[in-house]
């Protein structure tokens, strides 16, 4: 019998040490990323690594693959070809369950916000938490509650999208992402059609996130005076792979026409 039991307390050791190695390096890995729909080829061979903790900011002319990329890194779409490990585990073709299960560690703030027209601002925050979690009703509108008031829309809980301007649907977007504590968080686009004034504040919500949240993010962005704030590191894509990436210091240097024409002029 105690030898039954060692050997159960030795196995839960070993499977303690397989699950905490997953996750060592890179939360983000994309390696020689192929993707085409039908004729066209968006994805060209792209590799990408994002560091844990570290905000990227991908940048690039429409058209060139941004928003598939986290779509991939998402599993709502399959490359044709290469890897994608997310916080340790191979992706590409991984059963549905296993992928929900990833998603849940996941944030995704959509480019238009993406809130349910029929649900309050309290309602669309909490639908991640009624379906991902077992709190209480008490424990879930606290929750809620925190989670606007980190974004500054406590005082519109009972208002429906529909009352709201974009950058407040974009701030109840962002709460929602937030529910379920993710370790990684995806923007797609999160200041296009907003105000300057508007744009600015986003980003500066972004940036306390990362200093207080100390997430893993990727920001999908054309606006390259934005990027140079929120990020750490910036990636401009061209002809389906990473061109270039470093600081906005080191895409200065480059002697390629097209890095220095963007970081000149932005697109």
């Amino acid at each position: 019998m105690t030898n039954n039991i060692l050997a159960d307390e030795m196995n839960e050791e070993k499977i303690g040490t397989v699950k905490e190695a997953k996750d060592v390096g890179p939360p983000i890995q994309l390696k020689n990323i192929f993707k085409a729909f039908g004729e066209q080829k968006v994805l060209n061979g792209l590799d990408l690594d994002v560091a844990r903790g570290e905000t990227l900011s991908v940048l690039g002319q429409s058209g060139t693959g941004k928003s598939v990329l986290l779509k991939l890194i998402m599993g709502l779409q399959q490359p044709d070809s290469g890897t994608i490990r997310v916080l340790g585990q191979e992706i590409v073709g991984l059963a549905r369950e296993q992928m929900n299960d990833i998603r849940k560690r996941i944030g995704f703030l959509f480019q238009s916000a993406a809130l349910y027209d029929s649900l309050t601002v309290e309602q669309n925050v909490a639908f991640p938490l009624e379906r991902h979690s077992d709190i209480s009703a008490a424990e879930r509108k606290k929750c809620v509650r925190e989670l606007l008031e980190t974004v500054e829309m406590e005082k519109d809980m009972e208002k429906l999208p529909g009352e709201l301007s974009g950058g407040m649907q974009k701030r109840v977007g962002l709460a929602r992402a937030l529910a379920l504590s993710p370790e990684i968080m995806l923007y797609d686009e999160p200041t296009a059609g907003l105000d300057p004034i508007t744009a600015s504040e986003i980003e500066d919500l972004v940036l306390k996130l990362h200093k207080e949240r100390k997430m893993t993010s990727i920001v999908v962005t054309h606006d390259l005076p934005g990027a140079k704030i929120i990020s750490d590191r910036l990636a401009l894509m061209r002809d389906g792979k990473i061109l270039v990436a470093g600081t906005f210091q080191d895409l200065q240097k480059s002697k390629d026409e097209f890095v220095v024409k963007f970081t000149n002029r932005g697109v």
